[in-house]
């Protein structure tokens, strides 16, 4: 996720959410030359975020296509997913490697005494970099962030994540916030490479799908049934952010991205959607999780810039 959250409005765009492919795509050989196989990744961000987004990240992998979910490990509803996600041991989880806490009146801090991390109120900030439409004082960057504190509270969200999931495969960086400076993307390297978690995905390219959808016309249905149709042979990346129209969500949002509840509801309809599930089957696109993506590839963590929020 970008800065703004996860709303597209001008300049900033939904962190993660990406234009659709181009119609090129379909002539490109695949990354690693294996074959002609169009494999898949679809991955579900910030479960553990609130109770709506847990349930909707559930749902999106017993009745849709997701097979990898992130978890944030400060983050309020974290308990509840780790009970969730247990019951699904088959659902490939990564570690959500989280340093600001984005929503205006619903936050959250670290796990680890990091005062150089937090505002004055013991939140994250909720940016990665300060934003001129937020607030003074509100960029993680700007902050002077101690890097010992955080490699310490990295450490703690992966030991946690790693003692109660048993099926952790990956890291991934929530907002791009932690590898947001080449001494954070070091810093992250070598703990991917200790914890033998990647947080890269070498040879993984981004579906790009929902963020132009407004100026398209398209709901998020018909942008990932767009997308869907233009990939080529290879190994592809679509992330997203499942939710809910629920009270909980409506009352998540921040400047520029009000309609939190309506957006995610939309991704959920579209990663359960029977249609989008039939062109899947159609094009024999092959639906695989991160942890059978590095098992099948034997790459080994080469963490470097993340691929997603």
């Amino acid at each position: 996720m970008v800065d703004n959250g996860w709303k597209p409005i001008g300049a900033f765009l939904l962190a993660g959410i990406v234009l659709l492919a181009s119609g090129a795509a379909r002539a490109q050989a695949a990354p690693d030359g294996a074959d002609d196989t169009i494999r898949l990744i679809i991955r579900a961000d910030d479960i553990g975020s609130c109770h709506t987004a847990n349930v909707a990240c559930i749902q999106t992998y017993r009745e849709g296509i997701v097979q990898s979910v992130e978890i944030m490990m400060p983050a309020p509803w974290c308990n509840e997913a780790i009970k969730m996600l247990r019951e699904n041991p088959g659902l490939d989880v990564g570690v959500h490697l989280t340093l600001t806490s984005e929503w205006d009146h619903y936050k959250w801090g670290p796990l680890t005494e990091a005062p150089s991390l937090v505002d004055a109120q013991g939140h994250f900030y909720p940016t990665t970099s300060q934003r001129a439409d937020f607030p003074p004082h509100t960029g993680f960057l700007q902050a002077d962030p101690n890097l010992a504190e955080v490699e310490k509270e990295l450490r703690a969200q992966i030991e946690l994540a790693r003692a109660r999931i048993p099926q952790v495969s990956h890291l991934s960086a929530h907002m791009g916030t932690p590898t947001g400076t080449p001494a954070l993307r070091r810093l992250v390297a070598g703990l991917a490479e200790e914890y033998g978690l990647p947080i890269e995905t070498p040879g993984v390219r981004p579906v790009r799908g929902f963020y132009d959808r407004r100026s398209r016309g398209l709901d998020h249905e018909a942008a990932l049934l767009a997308a869907l149709e233009e990939l080529g042979p290879g190994t592809w990346l679509f992330l997203e952010h499942p939710g809910l129209d629920t009270a909980e969500m409506r009352a998540i949002g921040h400047r520029g991205y009000e309609d939190v509840a309506a957006d995610r509801a939309g991704v959920t309809r579209a990663f359960t959607s029977d249609k989008v599930k039939r062109l899947i089957a159609r094009r024999g696109i092959r639906l695989i999780s991160y942890a059978e993506w590095l098992r099948e590839s034997k790459r080994p963590g080469s963490p470097a810039d993340h691929t997603g929020p």
